[in-house]
């Protein structure tokens, strides 16, 4: 099955030597994690609040221990590990045809699985920072946090370095993220409907060879893709070789 495709992207990346990945929750969920739009993701589960209104800035500020709630259990899946399109991101970059992983994923498992330069969109459920003095704390601390995790040296609230609703993205990471797609020779779109804002859009700054999209559904807005592959990005990803 999708011998014809696989062959296809075989071929692309054998031919290419600056492959950048943008990746979405497809990619997590074939670790058990999660995501929000899927028929069966967060966003069709019933809350009293909805998960876009709880993971918002504003939410967090009025409603924290309900932020964290929610946030521990739904988004802090800490025994989640790297699947096979992980694993062989992580083997292309070794071998030097992928320049980067570009993701909206929080979850650190490209960096478990072995990338080493990841633009992380919207940050990490793994970085933990108190408000007040900016002390680091790691996620299993958050995880284990009765209520309000807060901060042993001052007694500070920690935020976890996530990019709620209503918080802009990091500049550095945006730069990063659109000089690697704008310097690739090949751009390979995976696990991600397109819809997420401003995240989305970096891919109209790719000027290469090379757009190949792997998704189980159809992608939100029209990409001129050269291969659009519907299926999960693991099965495919673990065909082909580094």
């Amino acid at each position: 099955m999708y011998e014809k495709e696989v062959s296809r992207l075989q071929e692309m990346i054998d031919e290419s030597h600056r492959i950048v990945f943008f990746g979405g929750a497809g990619v997590s969920t074939e670790s058990n994690i999660p995501d929000f739009r899927s028929a069966d993701g967060i966003y069709h589960q019933a809350y009293r609040y909805s998960p876009e209104e709880v993971v918002s800035h504003s939410f967090f500020l009025r409603h924290t221990e309900a932020f964290y709630d929610f946030y521990k259990t739904k988004m802090m899946i800490l025994d989640a590990k790297p699947n096979p399109a992980h694993l062989k991101l992580a083997e292309l970059e070794e071998k030097k045809k992928l320049s980067a992983v570009v993701t909206q994923n929080i979850d650190g498992l490209h960096q478990a699985a072995g990338s080493k330069t990841v633009y992380e969109l919207h940050g990490s459920i793994l970085r933990n920072y108190c408000m007040d003095c900016h002390a680091f704390y790691d996620a299993s601390y958050v995880k284990q946090a009765e209520g309000i995790p807060r901060c042993e040296k001052c007694g500070g609230i920690i935020k976890p370095d996530v990019v709620l609703y209503e918080e802009g993205l990091d500049s550095e990471v945006i730069q990063g993220a659109i000089r690697a797609i704008r310097e690739a020779d090949m751009l390979l779109i995976g696990g991600t409907s397109l819809i997420v804002y401003p995240a989305a859009g970096f891919i109209d700054y790719f000027q290469g060879r090379y757009l190949a999209v792997i998704n189980k559904s159809e992608t939100g807005r029209t990409v001129r893709a050269d291969l659009s592959i519907s299926a999960p990005i693991g099965q495919i990803l673990e065909k082909i070789r580094a």
